[in-house]
């Protein structure tokens, strides 16, 4: 039922009715109000039914007033804190004492003091994490983050060989810082630096070194990230072993050098970077070359390119000169003068068959003009036979061709004469001659 306010008296001694108050603090209006005593019962019977909760941050404050103490939580990824109350004899029951930075779970209890409207948080137990207690996380997270391929070796970045410019990422005028510098530019003194100073121990670490990773990886200036601290316990060293910061610098962009700590120091963020270096001292080894050794190396290779020149040319002049020295080359006459004889040999040798053809087709040619000669009417002319031939200049072969008063044309072997037949009497024994008188009487 609602609240009424009591009575009062009125300006004339009457009694003013009590108001009824609204139920919900979404029914109060400026006209209807609550009381704020009633707004402080509701707000402690709330708070009051609210249960206890364990948490886990760092101790970054502690003071001791009398029988409480007063701390502020902070949480180890993010910057947020927590004013805590803790009654002394609670205090006392955590065996070893806590320090500012001390890494703790605690019970706490909401309590809403109505008198003065503060809201406190209340620990009713407090434990410092211990040690094996870390360790078996650290153990936990590396093996979850290994299963998601973090630690792939596939997935990590190669250096550049001379980084345009450098990120470093450190604590203030820290040693990690000037070793870092220092080896840098003892190894190459033109180097440059994007250096970043951050908190690296401590609550505001590991937002410390996201926010300037984030930076410097969307800088195209810088070729390369370094994160270094020097040593320290595994307490001091437990923000390079955090999850986020883990898993920014994974999905970096630009290659990353872990360089925390010393060399029995390995916190998760070596795993994952690009490059683990086991000092700062030995990540400025990493990511320079050394100049005077880089000089070293260009004389060697100049020395071994020149050493490489110089064989070939000896071995190219020693092929030239043997090349000179055969007799083709050393005398090119002797190439001509071969030729020169046997082309020589095969003109005489065409010479003298063609010779012997022409001497053997003369004596053929004399040959057949003996012959010839020998058939020849002339040869028969000069024998003393003449050739008669008649006006018509037909030869004569038979006395029955020509009748007496013919006149004929005589060729001689040395002349030729005319004559006139004055007998013709035809050879006996001729086709053409008579048949003989007893022939005749016989027929």
């Amino acid at each position: 039922m609602a609240q009424r306010i009591s009575g009062t008296p009125g300006t004339l001694g009457e009694t003013v009715e009590p108001k009824e108050l609204a139920a919900t603090a979404a029914e109060t209006t400026a006209e209807n109000p609550w009381p704020l005593s009633l707004l402080s019962s509701k707000m402690k019977s709330y708070i009051d039914r609210m249960s206890s909760v364990w948490i886990e941050g760092q101790v970054v404050e502690l003071n001791h007033r009398g029988k409480a103490s007063y701390l502020t939580l902070r949480d180890t990824d993010v910057e947020m804190s927590l004013p805590v109350q803790i009654w002394k004899n609670v205090l006392d029951r955590t065996g070893a004492p806590l320090t500012e930075g001390s890494h703790v779970v605690a019970n706490l209890k909401a309590d809403f003091w109505t008198k003065t409207g503060r809201l406190t948080m209340r620990a009713n137990d407090i434990r410092a994490v211990g040690l094996g207690e870390l360790l078996a996380r650290l153990e936990r997270l590396k093996k979850q983050l290994a299963a998601e391929g973090l630690f792939d070796p596939a997935r990590k970045l190669r250096l550049p060989f001379l980084p345009n410019r450098i990120g470093l990422i450190t604590g203030r005028d820290s040693d990690a810082q000037k070793d870092v510098v220092r080896n840098v530019h003892l190894r190459w003194p033109a180097a440059e630096f994007e250096i970043r100073n951050c908190a690296v121990q401590g609550p505001d670490a590991v937002p410390g070194v996201m926010k300037n990773l984030a930076e410097l990886d969307e800088d195209p200036e810088i070729d390369v990230i370094v994160i270094a601290r020097g040593g320290g316990s595994m307490e001091d060293l437990l923000p390079f072993s955090n999850e986020a910061l883990v898993r920014a610098v994974s999905a970096a962009r630009t290659p990353v050098v872990s360089a925390i700590g010393h060399e029995a120091d390995r916190p998760i963020l070596d795993e994952v970077a690009d490059m683990r270096a086991s000092t700062p001292t030995d990540a400025a080894k990493r990511i320079v070359p050394d100049v005077a050794e880089e000089g070293m190396n260009l004389l060697r290779a100049r020395a071994e390119l020149e050493a490489a020149v110089h064989r070939i040319l000896d071995r190219e002049q020693e092929m030239l000169t043997a090349v000179r020295s055969r007799p083709v080359l050393a005398e090119p006459q002797t190439l001509i003068t071969a030729h020169e004889n046997e082309l020589a040999m095969v003109r005489r040798r065409s010479l003298q068959a063609t010779t012997g053809l022409v001497n053997q087709a003369q004596n053929e040619i004399h040959h057949l003009r003996s012959q010839a000669r020998s058939l020849s009417p002339l040869r028969t002319l000069e024998r003393g036979y003449a050739v008669v031939q008649t006006d018509a200049g037909q030869a004569v072969r038979s006395a029955a061709e020509i009748e007496t008063g013919d006149t004929v044309h005589v060729r001689v072997a040395d002349g030729r004469f005319d004559a006139a037949v004055t007998e013709v009497a035809p050879d006996a024994d001729s086709p053409d001659a008579a048949p003989d008188s007893d022939d005749g009487a016989e027929g």
